[in-house]
């Protein structure tokens, strides 16, 4: 049974920093490549980024790249999400997945990411 737990998020002014974990159990996480969505208030999910089962490729969505940093440690079955100068608009509650992360099975609980002053 996939178990994904989330945290690392909170509230956070503009321009700041959070970084998100997920704690990945349940399934052999070393060979699985990993995503990280997100969906904001009243709005469709959104994929963020995916790395690559050993970590050695990523790739991310539209305009992140420069902000977000995706990464993860195969020996503690934990995936991260580095965010920097995060904006209003980032604001969303963020899912770490297995693919196909469109199933809702494959993506944990979620954790609150809020940008405001």
């Amino acid at each position: 049974q996939v178990q994904l737990v989330e945290s690392g998020g909170g509230l956070v002014q503009p321009g700041g920093s959070l970084r998100l974990s997920c704690a990945a159990s349940g399934f052999t996480f070393s060979v699985y490549a990993m995503h990280w969505v997100r969906q904001a208030p009243g709005k469709e999910l959104e994929w963020v980024a995916t790395i690559n089962n050993i970590g050695s490729s990523t790739m991310y969505g539209d305009s992140l790249e420069d902000r977000f940093t995706i990464s993860r440690d195969n020996a503690k079955n934990t995936l991260y999400l580095q965010m920097n100068n995060l904006e209003p608009e980032d604001t969303a509650v963020y899912f770490c997945a297995k693919p196909p992360w469109g199933l809702v099975e494959n993506r944990g609980q979620g954790t609150q990411v809020t940008v405001s002053s």
